[in-house]
């Protein structure tokens, strides 16, 4: 948000952040949607009332250490993702998301379409003299824990913002996984529903403190705040289609 310092809790040269993250039924995201833009800002990235649209492609290495790691709870962890917004490459990013225990950090960097075609195809040498931390820890990852693309994410965002406390809260709907094509460009992808009932994933994340009104807008969702991974959920969705 423009105008805005972090003041987010360093570790290291990585700024973390909060995160919780919720299962909201249908039946209450329109209540809730519209008590949260009395208080908060839609994000200026939106393209329409729903919000805007992101796809992600997520590696793993060999043994699948990310999706185990997610599964038991590992404190600290990380996975490593290309993403785009609304199927365009006018802006790709390979990201870096890492976990330390209630705390996130997101880094990234940007990549070129030929660059992401390269990776696609498995040739990764020309990240190896990158001025990037994550482009270079990926090609590094790539090399000697045989990192390959492992699943698809797809979905709407609808964000907010709140001034006070950097909060960014989101609802992510329609969540769909691949089961054809590992190519978040492919125009003739085939994805299916990852989510069965009816329900999104909503989030929020803050810096070190989530201000009193934001509190009391989501005191009913405490006891369902749940630890909701989108690249799991769809990893063992296609598993009933493919073995990724």
């Amino acid at each position: 948000m423009k105008g805005i310092q972090s003041t987010g809790i360093q570790l290291g040269n990585k700024r973390l952040r909060h995160e919780l993250k919720y299962y909201l039924r249908l039946s209450h995201y329109e209540p809730l949607r519209q008590k949260l833009r009395l208080i908060a800002t839609p994000d200026p990235h939106s393209v329409s009332e729903e919000g805007y649209h992101i796809r992600s492609l997520y590696f793993d290495d060999y043994h699948d250490t990310a999706l185990y790691e997610k599964n038991y709870g590992v404190f600290q962890r990380k996975k490593y993702r290309i993403r785009i917004y609304n199927k365009s490459d006018a802006v790709i990013k390979m990201e870096r998301k890492s976990k330390f225990g209630g705390y996130i950090c997101k880094e990234s960097a940007s990549i070129t379409r030929d660059e992401y075609e390269q990776i696609l195809a498995g040739d990764v040498e020309f990240l190896r003299e990158t001025e990037s931390a994550v482009l270079r820890d990926f090609y590094l990852s790539c090399k000697n824990h045989l990192f390959r693309p492992r699943v698809i994410t797809d979905y709407v965002r609808e964000a907010y913002l709140v001034r006070e406390g950097n909060v960014r809260i989101t609802f992510d709907k329609y969540l769909k996984a691949n089961v054809n094509s590992l190519d978040i460009f492919d125009e003739h992808i085939m994805m299916v529903r990852a989510i069965h009932q009816p329900m999104m994933i909503m989030e929020v994340k803050y810096d070190q403190f989530l201000p009193f009104n934001m509190r009391l807008l989501l005191q009913n969702l405490s006891n369902q705040r749940s630890a909701i991974s989108k690249y799991v959920i769809c990893r063992e969705e296609t598993k009933k289609y493919y073995n990724l």
